[in-house]
């Protein structure tokens, strides 16, 4: 009786080999097919958002009167950057206003991070509320607003500093970038302890000194990183620039966008691939920066997106 009760139980229980075996055909097959099309996808868009700057680069090479029309290789086009006065002058313009930009960003933006993480208060969220108004507000916004301000200041109130196109560059190009770098600053201060400061306040040293001896050094990876951010945001600021210029200091986007009536020449390549990797420098050594300050990756590429 035992034996005849036992067998069909033993009948009706599934081996669970054969259930393990039935359930990896149905998951196998969208695994195989998700392996092999999710890597083809991401493929498919680093090609479709880089190809047309490989096309740019391979172009720069270009021996020719228009860009579109190859003629044959050479470096002609590079040496135009000495060459054409038209060229020069917008290279070092972007470049001079873009330096001087990064400082006064990197300066207030500094001072705003280190107050926002040393001294909270109330004060703290309504301003961050504003960098955060500053960095997602349109810069066609910020290009119609700013053009009237100036004029009205440099005109109507006779301030002649700003008709000067080097200082409304600067102002206009460092904007956002001061918002960029109060929120590195910040949050670079805010991980770290702030006993360090009170001791060395506790051993009767001025704030002056524990500024520049404690707080500053604390704080210098992400000083460093928020200038070199904001160079290279004013190296392609456009519409703010376009707005914002006068005669005879014409920054390289500008020229650029004004050369696209004429069409576009081989030079005009060659100069953006020589700025393509001045910017991919500045990235990598912001990148070496965080890395040396112990920062992950994570944290490397939400700084560089500007959080």
């Amino acid at each position: 009786m035992t034996v005849v009760a036992e067998r069909p139980a033993e009948q009706a229980d599934p081996s669970p080999s054969t259930t393990r075996a039935g359930s990896g055909q149905r998951t196998r097959a969208p695994r195989n097919v998700s392996r092999w099309l999710l890597p083809l996808w991401a493929t498919l868009v680093f090609v479709f958002l880089f190809l047309p700057i490989a096309v740019v680069i391979v172009y720069s090479f270009n021996v020719g009167r228009l860009l579109i029309s190859w003629d044959h290789f050479g470096f002609d086009s590079f040496a135009a950057i000495v060459t054409k006065p038209a060229v020069r002058d917008a290279v070092l313009v972007s470049l001079r206003t873009g330096l001087i930009a990064a400082v006064l960003a990197t300066a207030l933006g500094t001072l705003a991070g280190i107050a926002m993480a040393r001294t909270p208060g109330k004060w703290v969220p309504w301003f961050l509320g504003l960098l955060l108004l500053i960095s997602v507000t349109p810069e066609i916004v910020d290009a119609v607003a700013l053009l009237p301000w100036v004029v009205f200041l440099g005109q109507d109130l006779g301030l002649s500093i700003f008709n000067d196109g080097t200082v409304r560059l600067v102002i206009g190009q460092s904007l956002f970038s001061i918002a960029i770098v109060s929120y590195i600053v910040r949050a670079r201060l805010v991980g770290l302890d702030a006993r360090l400061e009170e001791a060395s306040a506790d051993l009767y040293a001025k704030p002056l000194t524990t500024f520049f001896k404690v707080t500053l050094p604390l704080a210098m990876p992400a000083v460093l990183a928020g200038f070199l951010l904001s160079f290279t945001l004013g190296l392609d600021n456009t519409i703010v620039s376009a707005f914002v210029q006068v005669s005879g200091t014409t920054p390289w986007p500008v020229y650029v966008l004004s050369a696209l009536r004429s069409g576009l020449r081989p030079e005009i390549a060659a100069v953006s691939t020589i700025m393509l990797v001045l910017t991919l420098g500045a990235l990598a050594l912001v990148a070496l920066v965080l890395k040396k300050a112990g920062d992950s990756a994570a944290d490397i590429a939400r700084t560089m997106a500007g959080g």
